[in-house]
């Protein structure tokens, strides 16, 4: 379970703290819960997946993890350039508990998933974009987290790829819980089964995601 206390986020600007993101927020999210993010862009869908995961900090209040949270899957940007993909691999591993024992095995996971072949030995800062989400998505797949977060994940690839990549994304899910970020609705609809609406830095919880989806779409953004 995951349990945000009476949190806000806000950001520096030039003249001190900007406007909350995410204003006084408190709410709890339930193991294997599936739950979509919907706003408007600059509504703090990002954020909030930022805070829940821990890669950020609340300005004021508190967020308590009880489970096992992933990053949020679909970032790319955390890769350190000059290593080689399988040298970031082994990091990420180490830094998540992974032993020096299995560390070999969760590599080549990555790799044969990936189906980056040798390139997983070279610099990721000689990486294409789509090799660098290929490289994120298999490395998501290498952990059992008890929570995803997911921030517009999108396999790329041929339609074999991303066939292959989202039959294992979701046989991952069926045995945890899920906070997903998407514009696509049709993947909302497929992966969730209750949502929030991000508005005003406040979080309006949906036991459907069309009814969340319905009231976003009518609200004027």
């Amino acid at each position: 379970m995951i349990t945000l206390q009476n949190v806000t986020k806000r950001y520096n600007g030039k003249d001190g703290y900007g406007p909350a993101v995410i204003s006084n927020l408190s709410l709890t999210v339930r193991r294997n819960e599936k739950i979509a993010l919907i706003g408007a862009n600059g509504a703090g869908k990002s954020t909030l997946l930022n805070l829940i995961s821990g890669m950020d900090r609340p300005t004021l209040g508190a967020i308590t993890r009880q489970c096992n949270v992933s990053w949020p899957l679909g970032l790319t940007g955390g890769f350190q350039g000059s290593l080689t993909g399988a040298q970031n691999v082994r990091f990420v591993a180490r830094i998540h508990g992974v032993s020096e024992s299995d560390l070999a095995e969760r590599t080549a996971f990555v790799k044969a998933f990936s189906e980056l072949g040798d390139a997983l030995d070279h610099p990721v800062k000689s990486y294409s974009t789509g090799m660098r989400s290929r490289l994120a998505f298999a490395l998501s797949l290498a952990f059992d987290f008890d929570m995803y977060l997911v921030d517009e994940l999108t396999a790329v690839g041929d339609a074999a790829f991303r066939k292959k990549s989202r039959e294992a994304f979701r046989s991952v899910v069926t045995k945890a819980g899920l906070v997903m970020v998407s514009h696509d609705e049709a993947t909302l609809k497929s992966f969730c089964d209750s949502a929030l609406w991000l508005h005003e830095g406040q979080a309006h919880r949906f036991d459907s995601v069309d009814e969340a989806l319905a009231c976003y779409l009518a609200h004027p953004r």
